[in-house]
């Protein structure tokens, strides 16, 4: 996998818990299947994402790889790999005193390195807020800036961020709505366009069903939407598609 930092990270979050450092932490593998993706080698995809995330004294950290498998007789690679590692310093938990306003619960400095294969690569820096919004189990807002590390990279620009995640609780089980929106509202190049990107995802929690409430929160399946206008800031490609998923949490 090209990104080692997350590597590192999954060997870091055990050692941290036990000197009292974080307060939780999260690995999960999820399998995709879909089609009609656009600006690939083939329209038919398979892909793997491990991911870590959690809680620690000072803030809070994301990081996810994905392997991704061409599906087609014709490409001459089948496969590729992309990453992204996020942590975010809380001023709340800095100071040890509410940061925030109205619905703003908390300050952050948010920090994102992107990897992968091609002119892919950039560091992204800005200001996180969390918001308390009524339905939300949480709800954040990054807005970065984006600046490319690969020479060949023309992404400079500004991006807005927001995460989310609603639950809602079905006898035993449980129904996730979850995911992200990356808006790259201004861009510095002529050349690459300002791009929307929203990834949701819509979960059942099957485990809970299946093998009973000691499983709970840890097998989902369901189904995820990818909308991309001006995929990659190419003026014009516009990537709809769905794809079924299953996530397992360690």
């Amino acid at each position: 996998m090209n990104n080692k930092l997350l590597c590192l990270a999954l060997l870091v979050s055990p050692t941290a818990m036990a000197d009292n450092m974080v307060n939780w932490w999260d690995v999960s593998v999820t399998a995709l299947y879909g089609e009609n993706y656009d600006l690939a080698p083939s329209e038919k995809q398979t892909t793997l994402t491990f991911e870590t995330a959690g809680d620690w004294k000072y803030g809070d950290w994301f990081a996810f790889q994905d392997v991704t498998y061409f599906n087609g007789s014709n490409v001459s690679k089948d496969n590729t790999t992309y990453g992204e590692i996020s942590t975010r310093f809380s001023a709340g938990k800095i100071l040890g005193k509410t940061v925030g306003f109205g619905p703003v619960t908390d300050l952050s400095l948010a920090l994102t390195l992107e990897e992968g294969e091609g002119p892919v690569k950039a560091f992204l820096y800005g200001v996180g807020m969390d918001i308390k919004i009524p339905y939300f189990s949480y709800f954040q807002l990054n807005t970065y800036r984006r600046h490319a590390i690969s020479s060949d990279n023309i992404s400079d620009g500004w991006q807005l961020t927001p995460a989310f995640r609603m639950d809602f609780p079905i006898g035993n089980s449980n129904i996730v709505f979850d995911g992200f929106i990356d808006w790259v509202f201004v861009a510095d190049e002529a050349v690459y366009e300002t791009n929307f990107h929203f990834n949701p995802q819509l979960k059942y929690d099957l485990g809970a069903v299946m093998l009973g409430e000691h499983q709970k929160n840890k097998l989902f399946v369901g189904i995820e939407y990818d909308y991309w206008k001006n995929k990659y800031g190419v003026d014009g490609i516009e990537q709809n598609t769905f794809s079924v998923i299953a996530k397992y949490h360690f």
